[in-house]
């Protein structure tokens, strides 16, 4: 009995020792394989999972280079000249601008993986590591346009009565040589304006360039129409219902101001001097550091201390005009004698150097030599739309009057509702 039941358990111990070693080689080599080559990783990528990969988005700052940013967000700096080296032939990032966004993908063991930076509005630069390198390729960016209507009544001031700034100072830049939008404006003025609405990827972005607008300022009516000759490049002009520019030499005012303190006049009672004497100019009173810009193209004559005036920009315009902007309380850099200067263009800020009461600005104009009342000025406008075009704006216009007829402003008013002809224009 005693050796069958020797047999009898030595026989069951066999089949468990058989067993647990058939299950024992697959539990242990995975485990070995993956911490002696480092399988898991590789399976990772195979897969296509990118949970590993950094995306890091921002936009440019003031004072930042690509070194600064690369420093700021802890990226390996030997692959900044690399970057660089790449983007040769497509982009110089020496040049890259604040407030443009920029995007780096980044491996789990810091190294780039891409780099997209939006230079333009519609236009990328990417940059993609591949096995060779860096490799670089300009990408278009295009917005689906779209149409939009707005229209309003002022309340308080332009701004506040349009949900968008960008919106409202466009329009002002539109009309900046017809209404004077720091004063001019009156309770009740309405507008009607057709935009672009730019879409990306089906989202609202923002919205683009006024196409067609019309402004009730003080019960006078004025209209503007962007034309573009079919032959010729959009350069974004603007043109009133009887096809001239609304463009005029000079601006109706070189910043924006909260009164004149003193108007153009033969005998002024100055507050420092105690004398009556000839104010041949205006004063503007606005806050200390309010740009001031020149009214119309041309060449810096004077820039700096000049006594009484304190810092002092004299500007020569074409057809024997100069103009002056006195009391600064800075010059902007890079304005000197002989620098071409552009209108709108920021020559200096509101101060109150030389002799002056406190912050405005004396601007003057002299014709042939002469002092003339900026206010009482009409400047000639610019070109006016050709006649060989004069049929295409026609069309356009009537279309766009269409569009603003359509728009609902909460104030009926006339001036609307006049003929729409070739002779309606926006003068003064």
């Amino acid at each position: 009995m005693r050796p069958v039941i020797i047999k009898s358990a030595l026989f069951i111990m066999l089949a468990i020792v058989l067993i647990l070693f058939a299950a024992w080689p697959e539990a242990q080599e995975p485990l070995e394989n993956i911490t002696s080559t480092g399988t898991a990783v590789t399976l990772a990528e195979a897969s296509g999972t990118e949970a590993e990969v950094r995306t890091i988005s921002s936009t440019v700052h003031e004072g930042d280079t690509l070194s600064v940013i690369f420093e700021t967000h802890g990226l390996n700096p030997l692959e900044l000249n690399p970057l660089v080296a790449a983007a040769r032939g497509t982009y110089d990032l020496a040049r890259i601008r604040v407030g443009n966004p920029y995007t780096f993908s980044v491996n789990p063991d810091n190294s780039l993986r891409s780099f997209t930076y939006q230079h333009e509005e519609e236009k990328s630069l990417k940059i993609i590591r591949t096995d060779e390198g860096f490799v670089s390729e300009e990408v278009a960016m295009p917005y689906e346009r779209r149409t939009s209507h707005i229209g309003g009544v002022i309340r308080d001031n332009l701004v506040s009565s349009i949900d968008n700034t960008a919106v409202a100072l466009t329009l002002t830049d539109v009309f900046a040589w017809d209404i004077d939008f720091a004063t001019g404006l009156r309770e009740g003025d309405t507008f009607k304006a057709v935009v672009e609405a730019l879409y990306r990827d089906g989202e609202f972005a923002r919205y683009g360039r006024i196409l067609a607008a019309e402004f009730v300022n003080d019960n006078r009516t004025y209209w503007a129409y962007r034309f573009t000759s079919p032959l010729g490049k959009d350069d974004g002009s603007h043109y009133a219902g009887d096809g001239n520019s609304v463009r005029r030499a000079f601006l109706k005012a070189p910043l924006v101001y909260r009164r004149i303190s003193s108007g153009y006049s033969f005998g002024r009672y100055h507050p420092i001097l105690k004398t009556v004497r000839p104010h041949q100019g205006i004063d503007y009173s606005a806050p200390r550091g309010t740009p001031v810009s020149t009214v119309g193209d041309g060449t810096v004559k004077f820039a700096g201390w000049k006594g009484q005036n304190g810092n002092l920009v004299i500007i020569k315009h074409a057809g024997s005009y100069t103009t002056s902007y006195g009391h600064l309380h800075k010059i902007a850099r890079g304005i000197r004698k002989g620098r071409k200067v552009s209108q709108g263009q920021v020559i200096g800020w509101v101060g109150s150097t030389g002799l002056a009461t406190g912050p405005n600005l004396d601007y003057r104009v002299k014709q042939a030599g002469r002092f003339v009342n900026p206010i009482k000025l009409v400047m000639p406008r610019e070109a006016s739309v050709s006649i060989s075009d004069m049929h295409e704006f026609i069309k356009l216009r009537d279309e766009m009057d269409m569009r603003l007829a359509s728009i609902i402003t909460g104030q009926t008013h006339l001036a609307s509702a006049k003929a729409r002809d070739d002779t309606r224009a926006n003068n003064n």
